[in-house]
């Protein structure tokens, strides 16, 4: 899926390449990655008032006590995500403001992004269609569940915390697939990869993070 930027009215390419060698010089080093950060528009992502600061290394508040994670974040979740190969239909689970869907859209097929938010998911909703992303499937659910009418799913992406990675998700992943989330509590996360080989899971736990926890249930 390709963005859309015509009459988007994007920042100048000087303050989107200098967030790009930030990044690179943090250690992202997929340049499909790189230029994916560089041609998403995060100004449109977050509220007019915090637009100064949208091609900062940081997260932001989006409301409903969730964030825009900061580029770093999303750029790395991304990397590691495809570095076996551009899968071809992907779950995601924390739609949020749409940023990091709008990023992970670009390295599949077939995106299924589910939101337990609905104002964050209405706007989300908007802000893809905007950038030409229609063909992005939101659905608003509890994200504990997956999207089990839609698995198997060649990857998987959270994008929010818990002390475990629940059953449902790991069931949905395809053999061979790969999930990528945070796990920990609220003081420590570490951003975590599982790769699928039958019925065995290969854990590595990678980086250290902050995220908003997994909450259960949805909100109208």
């Amino acid at each position: 899926m390709d963005i859309q930027l015509s009459g988007i009215g994007m920042t100048s390419a000087r303050t989107r390449d200098r967030l790009v060698q930030r990044l690179r010089d943090a250690g992202i080093s997929d340049e499909r990655v790189l230029d994916a950060i560089r041609n998403t528009p995060r100004h449109l992502f977050i509220e007019e008032a915090l637009a100064h600061q949208a091609y900062d290394d940081t997260a932001l508040p989006i409301g409903h006590g969730q964030t825009i994670s900061q580029p770093w974040v999303v750029a790395r979740m991304t990397e590691l995500l495809i570095a076996n190969g551009r899968p071809t239909k992907v779950l995601e689970i924390g739609t949020g403001c749409g940023y990091q869907t709008a990023v992970l859209a670009q390295f599949c097929d077939a995106l299924y992004s589910v939101e337990r938010i609905r104002p964050l998911q209405d706007q989300a909703r908007k802000r893809l269609m905007k950038l030409g992303l229609a063909r992005v499937q939101l659905k608003h659910a509890d994200g504990g569940f997956g999207w089990k009418s839609e698995a198997p799913f060649d990857a998987i992406l959270a994008a929010c915390a818990r002390a475990d990675i629940p059953d449902d998700l790991l069931s949905q992943l395809a053999d061979g697939g790969r999930l990528v989330m945070p796990v920990g509590g609220d003081r420590q996360q570490i951003l975590t990869v599982v790769d699928r080989d039958g019925d065995q899971f290969h854990v590595q736990s990678l980086d250290a993070v902050r995220f908003v926890p997994f909450q259960r249930g949805v909100m109208r």
